[in-house]
């Protein structure tokens, strides 16, 4: 790895690795991990992604030093970098169908936190602080922060975040159900690999419905029996790969089942 990559991918044994390297988020760090995440959503091979930032940061969103100087230049133009980088970046993290786990080290602030929620898990250091940011610079949210502080929290509790703008640590995340675990500072990254790989041993396909129809339901919108036709429909599906027959196989012998990801 080149000393100025901003950010990378990487993948081996049927788990990618995206890695960010700058908290802040510059062009080239949103450019870079945008063509990470695009490469993680169209691997056909990965069976989980592992989304991982710094001891000392998962993201604190946009390099404000950068937008400094981007709103000197054009006052008008400078948050269009929200439909030129965030949403993307958002819409790649969301087209990948397999588990997505979160390693938190450190802060995960304003886009940082929409990114980490973008995840399926998130594994969080005992150090780690979390906060909205936005409107102690006068804007509201991008990257979905609303809408998952609404999905995860409910409205109220989303609107006590997002208008406060409180920063809380590990264990009220934890509390909060917006973080999966807490571990010791130096255990974090381990552990989030550790998930990472289970979910990558797992029946990848069963994982990548199962996401599907979480997210069916937290969207809303749709009733009961268009649910209910899904579950049906996944489960004849499912029903027929090598991972569920060879599972209720072993779970009938006694032993612990092996999935192949088929």
């Amino acid at each position: 790895m080149s000393e100025n990559t901003a950010a990378e991918f990487a993948e081996e044994d049927g788990l990618a690795v995206v890695r960010l390297h700058r908290p802040a988020l510059d062009r080239q760090a949103k450019e870079e991990l945008l063509a990470a995440l695009r490469r993680a959503a169209a691997s056909r091979t990965a069976r989980a992604v592992l989304l991982l930032g710094s001891d000392k940061a998962f993201c604190v969103g946009q390099d404000l030093a950068e937008h400094a100087r981007a709103l000197a230049e054009d006052r008008e133009g400078a948050l269009e970098t929200v439909r030129e980088h965030y949403n993307p970046i958002v819409l790649a993290l969301e087209d990948i169908g397999v588990p997505v786990v979160v390693g938190i080290g450190g802060a995960a602030v304003g886009a940082g936190l929409g990114l980490a929620l973008a995840g399926d898990v998130r594994v969080a250091a005992r150090r780690a602080r979390f906060g909205t940011a936005f409107t102690g610079i006068g804007l509201a949210s991008d990257s979905g922060l609303a809408a998952r502080l609404v999905r995860c929290l409910g409205q109220a509790r989303a609107m006590e975040l997002m208008l406060l703008g409180t920063v809380f640590g590990a264990e009220r995340a934890l509390d909060l159900g917006l973080v999966t675990e807490v571990v010791d500072d130096d255990a974090w990254a381990e552990r989030a690999e550790e998930v990472a790989r289970e979910l990558a041993a797992g029946p990848t396909a069963a994982y990548v419905a199962a996401k599907r129809q979480v997210r069916s339901a937290a969207v809303g919108g749709r009733g009961l029996p268009e649910l209910l036709e899904e579950e049906a429909g996944d489960q004849v599906r499912l029903g027929a790969t090598d991972d569920h027959v060879g599972a209720v196989e072993a779970f009938t012998a006694k032993r612990r089942p092996v999935f192949r990801g088929r």
